[in-house]
């Protein structure tokens, strides 16, 4: 009883996986049978309808993974994505109830037919960039094919508003050799679900459009679909590392007014400043395209901070120059003069370094070395018991010593008391000689003096000028040219925020 137990244990295992087995293989049996009629008459050449006047609708669609990289030098467009193809083929229908278990087969796209629907402005090297797998047929006769790729397509980029730009970039396809008599071609919308973000770029959106174009050859219609990638650019990597060094370099430029004449590095300070800006120029050069449809937002701004820059040079010389003007070049003219020292002083609230003190002390009698010449003699020869007082000289005439007073001498002691006389009136010319030389060169120094104060300060007066006029010319320049962009609030507000 035992054994014959066992034994029909053993047999029925042995039927079930009998059964399962002859179900399996009687599937497989019924696609291979199907695979075989299918194919067995089927030309991929031919156009895949019913009746040969008829169009042949071809539905496409495109899924958007990835932006891979904007290559605004040679302005091309790489995304990462799949097209979606989906069309009737009358010649691979079936009827699922004589094949049980079959409802849809799976074809290489070099077996059946497929449109030849192409990337129009593609850049690829092959030019069909998509990696062709199988279509998938029901049994209806319905087939989709999606085949993804790296797509590589021209895109003209306009970097007028670099960096808050807008890039719009076309995506036309359509198919090579069909017109729209025989192949109807009719646009899904773009799938950008499955989107992965980028780092340079937020996607905006991806519309399509279906066009029709008539050439002057044919008569015959050409569709073709357009999706167009709109993206904005983000600004956080520009701004850090463009334009806030941009701004602080401009700054910079403007401490050369601040720098004192003496210190003798304003030309290195400006040339340093002028340098720096020509780095960063080159940089944001290497990232456009060379093309002269339009100028950059950055690089206007770079220009024009340049150009501030090179006016402090030149201005620089010039303040310089009139630091260290030469007093036997000639006094200040008087228009320069009028302009400088009076009207922008006054404008600029300056005054004259001493003016304050001057106008506070006065003098109670003019200093010695400032007296006439010609008083000092008439002084001098004005006889005896006469005294120059009042700052003149004291001096006395006709003194004898023998005589202990101031008498007329006589006799023979007049004689020589006249050439006495002679003699000291001749040491007391040299001397006036000596003292009037030395009136005139203290006179000539207070002259250059003076002189060359008038110079300086006229120096450090262009100095604030320049100072004022271009810190108000750099701070116009930079938020008027930012803020032309016509998206910079919302990208400042995105990426800084």
């Amino acid at each position: 009883m035992q054994n014959r137990g066992f034994l029909v244990i053993l047999y029925g295992t042995v039927f079930v996986w009998m059964s399962f087995c002859i179900k399996d293989s009687l599937q497989g049996e019924h696609q291979r049978k199907l695979y075989r009629e299918l194919l067995a008459n089927y030309n991929r050449l031919e156009r895949p309808v019913a009746n040969d006047s008829a169009p042949l609708v071809v539905e496409l669609g495109l899924t958007l993974l990835q932006i891979i990289d904007v290559d605004e030098k040679n302005q091309v467009l790489i995304t990462n994505a799949w097209l979606q193809l989906s069309w009737t083929d009358v010649y691979l229908s079936w009827n699922p109830e004589n094949y049980p278990g079959v409802n849809n087969l799976r074809f290489p796209s070099n077996q059946i037919w497929t449109p030849d629907i192409l990337l129009y402005n593609s850049a690829d090297e092959r030019f069909d960039a998509t990696f062709h797998t199988n279509v998938l047929v029901n049994s209806s006769g319905a087939c989709q094919y999606i085949p993804p790729g790296i797509l590589k397509s021209t895109c003209y980029i306009d970097v007028r508003w670099f960096p808050f730009d807008v890039q719009k970039c076309d995506m036309k396809f359509g198919s090579w050799t069909h017109n729209g008599w025989l192949l109807d071609l009719q646009m899904q919308e773009a799938d950008i679900s499955t989107y992965i973000p980028n780092g340079e770029w937020d996607l905006v959106g991806v519309p399509g459009k279906r066009n029709e174009l008539y050439y002057e050859c044919c008569k015959e219609p050409y569709p073709d679909v357009t999706y167009t990638v709109t993206m904005r650019r983000r600004t956080l990597y520009y701004g850090l590392n463009l334009l806030i060094p941009c701004v602080l370099i401009s700054g910079l430029a403007l401490l050369v007014f601040l720098l004192p004449a003496d210190s003798g590095e304003k030309i290195s300070l400006g040339i340093t400043v002028l340098l720096s800006l020509t780095v960063f120029m080159l940089l944001v050069a290497e990232i456009m395209p060379a093309t002269s449809d339009s100028v950059p937002l950055i690089a206007q701004y770079f220009a024009s901070t340049m150009m501030i820059v090179g006016l402090s040079v030149v201005v620089t010389v010039l303040v310089l120059q009139f630091h260290h003007h030469d007093p036997q070049g000639g006094k200040m003219p008087k228009w320069v003069r009028v302009i400088l020292l009076n009207w922008c002083a006054w404008f600029l609230r300056m005054k004259k370094p001493g003016e304050e003190s001057r106008s506070s002390y006065k003098y109670a009698r003019p200093p010695l070395h400032h007296a006439s010449a010609g008083s000092i003699q008439m002084s001098a020869l004005a006889g005896p018991a006469s005294s120059a007082t009042n700052g003149h000289m004291n001096l006395y005439f006709g003194f004898h010593a023998g005589d202990g007073g101031c008498g007329p001498p006589s006799g023979d002691s007049g004689v020589s008391s006249a050439a006495e006389r002679r003699e000291s009136a001749q040491e007391i010319q040299r001397i006036l000689a000596e003292v009037t030389y030395i009136a005139q060169r203290f006179r000539a120094q207070d002259e250059a003096e003076a002189v060359c104060g008038e110079w300086k300060f006229a120096a450090a007066v262009v100095d604030r000028l320049c100072l004022v006029t271009f810190s108000l010319f750099s701070i116009v320049c930079t938020f008027t040219i930012l803020m032309s962009a016509p998206n910079f609030i919302e990208a400042v507000s995105k990426d800084y925020t």
